[in-house]
């Protein structure tokens, strides 16, 4: 995902609803939730379709990827290593840097409780504990 440029020779042209939420530094699209004040990362409450221009914390971004239902989104930039808290608690760390709006799943999360399988080890898993 990337921040949006408003002055881009006239594409990506925002409605002023949108350029008004953009102005408030907390604004954040309806269709992703915070369940705590201290969480880093956002919860998909309504599918989100890839390519859609959405705000998160007063922050113009594209959504890289479709988001479904309970899937989560970076609510701020966090450091590869850095703690993802959702419920206002540490659920894992970043395995790599996430930018503010990408994608916080097991591509870029590591459980800090619970081993993280992968879809590229899934099958390894299963053999051995099958």
């Amino acid at each position: 995902m990337g921040d949006i440029t408003l002055a881009n020779n006239g594409a990506g042209r925002l409605n002023s609803a949108f350029r008004s939420l953009m102005d408030h530094a907390d604004a954040t699209d309806q269709r992703l939730l915070r369940l705590d004040p201290r969480d880093n990362v956002l919860t998909v409450t309504r599918a989100i379709a890839a390519g859609e221009l959405i705000v998160v914390r007063g922050r113009g971004v594209v959504v890289g990827e479709s988001l479904a239902l309970g899937h989560k989104i970076a609510a701020c930039d966090v450091p590869a290593g850095g703690k993802i808290i959702k419920y206002g608690v540490s659920i894992g760390s970043a395995t790599r840097g996430i930018a503010a709006g990408d994608h916080v799943h097991t591509h870029n999360l590591r459980s800090d409780y619970l081993p993280t399988y992968l879809r590229e080890n899934q099958e390894h898993y299963f053999r051995q504990h099958g």
